[in-house]
């Protein structure tokens, strides 16, 4: 029965039955992986489980982004683990409190804009390598404790639940939708180890997750600034990688579900949720892009699922740790390598022989650095910055310049293309300054002075058109252009004021 649900500022047609189960199944698979990163990071599993309730409680209830589920994340965890060794968990909750405040500026100074900026190439790239590692990460429960393959009966019994779990989530959809399939998948797997009695491993056999409500306290840190010099460069990486994270996996739920989400809300949103994480003993996070796409794939589009999620992880904790660490991890091993194969773009492989060899080459890039270094801020910088520069360099090449001499022997150099530091060379050849007669026109109608080294580009080659006594009008510059070369009057030597018979902006000699 579909009801309409207001929460806050958020107005939506939900389903609650789908939204409460798709919380559940979302909370179950939660669990290993707070329990995980915060063993990752050096902390205790509390530390995982109390971010992954403070995360997904707050940025659910405040967030931009309807569907989208947070909590305790690797990318989080893989920067704090050497602070974490060298100073202890206090000092990790200031750290999370400080990137939470870094998050918010980001968030009220608009800087969530910042992700137009990234191209589709780097996202695949991204998506790719984080469903490989998601993957990747799944092997560990195939070893023993010693880090050796199982064998024998131990790797057939995991294998099959594993496989039947997948089975599940894939045949059941087909047959009906009434019941999110994962979470069908879960229980029947569950049922089945308690009926027959199955040894095979448990949340139980990682680590305890019994324990409270969240306790609050203020980080016991000194309040120095030699404090702040420590745990600053934390923060800030905490706090650039769960934007990017956050924001990435914003816009890929924005693509599945056809709507649009509010990136500079999510910013503050998350950085709410960090301070408040930092405060309850939680370890800080950012958005789950597997937790998510598990939620949005069982039918949730609005909050009330990811409150559920977060709800339901804290009374697993309180009063439901004994029965939940009884789950097996095949069921949730399986669950999460349909995770993986659904997050990878497959698509992709396709665009191989259509794609831009740049395009492909940026992809494969951040899908390496995201697999090999397990740094998906650094994937995405390194993306962004080889697509720019590839840009550039398209662009530096397109610059063109058509010739000609009017009836009153002026020549005229009709610019094609952006004037930029790339193109400011080509463009430079393209004038014959000794050959040239008394006055030439260099008209901009079809381009763009855009940067400081066109201005001095163009300071140059009027200079050098003087000196052999020669003089040089510029027509048709936009007027931000004629903007950007006034400003640059007071930085080099250019002079510009209109011409009353070219109607053009000239050098004045």
């Amino acid at each position: 029965m579909k009801k309409y649900l207001n929460l806050f500022d958020f107005k939506q047609k939900v389903n609650y039955k789908t939204e409460v189960l798709s919380g559940l199944t979302v909370a179950l698979a939660l669990i290993p992986e707070a329990v995980a990163f915060a063993l990752i990071a050096g902390l205790s599993p509390l530390t995982g489980l109390y971010a992954a309730f403070v995360m997904g409680l707050i940025t659910s209830i405040f967030g931009g982004r309807p569907g989208m589920i947070s909590g305790a994340t690797g990318a989080v965890a893989v920067v704090i683990v050497a602070l974490a060794i060298s100073h202890g968990p206090e000092y990790i909750f200031a750290t999370v409190v400080l990137a939470g405040i870094i998050q918010i500026l980001a968030g009220v100074f608009r800087l969530g804009k910042l992700m137009r900026l990234v191209p589709h190439p780097v996202i695949f790239g991204f998506v790719n390598g984080l469903a490989i590692i998601i993957f990747m990460s799944q092997l560990t429960q195939f070893k023993d404790a010693s880090g050796n393959w199982l064998t024998g009966q131990s790797l057939y019994i995991i294998l099959g639940l594993v496989l039947l779990t997948m089975l599940i989530i894939w045949g059941l959809p087909k047959l009906t939708k009434v019941i999110p399939a994962s979470l069908v998948a879960i229980l029947t797997v569950f049922g089945i180890v308690l009926v027959l009695g199955i040894d095979t491993k448990t949340v139980g056999d990682i680590a305890s997750i019994q324990g409270g409500f969240p306790p609050f306290h203020l980080p016991n840190v000194p309040f120095t600034w030699e404090t702040l010099v420590l745990i600053f460069p934390y923060a800030a990486i905490v706090a650039g990688v769960g934007l990017i994270e956050s924001l990435l996996t914003l816009n890929i739920i924005d693509e599945i579900t056809e709507t649009r989400g509010r990136g500079n809300k999510e910013a503050v949103a998350q950085g709410a949720a960090n301070m408040l994480s930092g405060v309850f003993s939680g370890m800080g996070g950012c958005a789950m892009i597997g937790q998510s796409l598990i939620n949005v794939s069982n039918g949730a589009r609005a909050r009330l699922s990811g409150i559920v999620a977060a709800v339901a992880l804290l009374m697993f904790v309180m009063f439901g740790a004994g029965l939940i660490e009884k789950l097996p991890m095949a069921a949730l091993t399986g669950l999460m390598i349909m995770v993986a194969i659904g997050t990878f773009e497959w698509a992709s492989l396709k665009t191989f022989n259509r794609m831009p060899k740049s395009d492909i080459f940026v992809m494969v890039v951040v899908t390496l650095v995201t697999v090999f270094l397990h740094n998906l801020a650094l994937a995405v910088i390194i993306g962004v910055i080889i697509a720019a520069l590839v840009f550039a360099w398209d662009n530096a090449k397109r610059i063109r310049a058509r010739k000609s001499i009017d009836e009153h022997g002026v020549k005229h150099y009709e610019i094609y293309g952006p004037l930029f530091f790339g193109s400011v060379t080509v463009f430079n050849e393209k004038f014959d300054i000794l050959n040239d007669p008394e006055e030439i026109i260099i008209d901009f109608k079809e381009s763009r002075v855009v940067d400081m080294s066109a201005i001095e580009a163009l300071n140059k080659l009027t200079e050098r058109y003087l000196k052999v006594g020669k003089k040089v009008h510029l027509r048709h510059l936009s007027p931000d252009c004629q903007k950007l070369l006034r400003n640059a009057d007071k930085i080099i030597d250019v002079n510009v004021l209109e011409d009353p018979t070219y109607k053009v902006v000239i050098d004045k000699v």
